[in-house]
């Protein structure tokens, strides 16, 4: 690379939709240093879709509702622009960017993965099919495979053939800083806050079956939609507490409804690692969440800004403890880990890292 030549990276997604991959890989493209980066967002979907401020790097939309019937336009996409870096997220783009990079041989492929795949494979309620979850080695091509968590690292290694040293971690950043909420009197009321999509992996109905022991007064604010929305609020009409329950199928106003309830609920089997429980803490709300594979216990220090737990008894008695949580101390915990100039800079040395090679 000649000197003083910037570096010009491709970012690829399927589309610019409301989602953790989405949120993190436009922030990236769009604050990375301009001095050394040229970066180029190319989505598969439509601009009508977009869900992310991408207004400071040039992004090119391919029209295209899926990522296999996109692949033609990426090749000539990537024809055309030469970059040195293409970086990729979501397993099944991933696997497509492993399958085309033999044709690229100056060109560095990243992929970032966003869950801890292994414990994806069986899911009844898959939101798509991937074929990572077919392919072994359906990411071998690849220069580097950005894992959120250390699990994902290790599921990575163990199950899918990935070479320790093509895996890093990296965690995903803080984009936004809104005001940490007051620290106000507890009221007689508790409420609770889950935002995520309604399919199984997420753990609604366990949730709903510890709510419904509890013996105080409660109301609970679920945020998202999905496959199992019909199966989740029959099961809280059957536990008798529908009527303690909102449900807001989405919100821009993410932060303003964390800062008005006590303690964010995560009941899920698996994750990748969790934006929302992240962006509760970063107004200063705590966290009780379930012991689970990937990145949920690299935010929640137990005692300071939440629990993790091993099972529902337990679970049930965090929710009846009288703790009493300190909001900025609740935020700082996770804002000196994972503020956004912080994981930027891991970015821009993984990129970097990967030119030098």
């Amino acid at each position: 690379m000649k000197p003083n030549k910037k570096t010009k990276i491709l970012f690829v997604l399927p589309s610019l939709v409301p989602g953790g991959a989405e949120r993190v890989i436009s922030f990236v493209a769009n604050n990375v240093d301009r001095k050394i980066f040229e970066p180029v967002l190319v989505i598969a979907g439509f601009d009508k879709d977009i869900a992310y401020d991408v207004s400071n790097t040039n992004t090119i939309y391919l029209k295209k509702s899926r990522i296999l019937t996109a692949i033609p336009s990426i090749i000539t996409t990537i024809l055309r622009l030469k970059p040195d870096i293409v970086v990729s997220s979501i397993s099944h783009v991933n696997t497509a960017m492993s399958i085309i990079s033999p044709l690229f041989r100056k060109t560095k492929f990243i992929g970032r993965e966003s869950t801890v795949l292994s414990k994806r494979k069986n899911e009844k309620k898959s939101r798509k099919w991937s074929p990572a979850y077919f392919l072994p080695d359906g990411f071998k091509n690849l220069d580097k495979l950005i894992c959120q968590s250390q699990d994902m690292a290790e599921d990575m290694i163990k199950n899918y053939n990935v070479p320790k040293e093509k895996t890093c971690v990296i965690n995903n950043p803080i984009s936004s800083l809104p005001e940490v909420k007051e620290n106000k009197p507890k009221a007689n009321e508790k409420k609770y806050i889950t935002v995520g999509r309604l399919t199984e992996v997420k753990g609604y109905e366990r949730i709903l079956e510890i709510l419904s022991k509890l013996k105080t007064p409660f109301v609970y604010t679920i945020i998202g939609n999905g496959s199992l929305k019909e199966q989740i609020f029959s099961k809280a009409k059957e536990l008798g507490i529908e009527k303690n329950i909102i449900h807001i199928e989405f919100s821009n106003e993410l932060s303003k409804l964390f800062s008005e309830n006590d303690v964010f609920l995560q009941g899920s089997y698996v994750e990748g690692f969790p934006n929302a429980a992240l962006e509760s803490c970063v107004v200063g709300t705590p966290v009780i969440a379930f012991n689970a594979p990937g990145g949920t216990k690299e935010i929640i220090t137990n005692g300071v800004n939440g629990y993790i737990v091993d099972n529902e008894d337990e679970f049930l008695e965090k929710l009846n403890e009288d703790t009493v949580w300190d909001p900025k101390i609740v935020r700082e915990t996770v804002y000196k880990k994972f503020n956004s100039e912080k994981i930027l800079k891991e970015y821009e040395n993984l990129f970097m890292e990967v030119i030098k090679k």
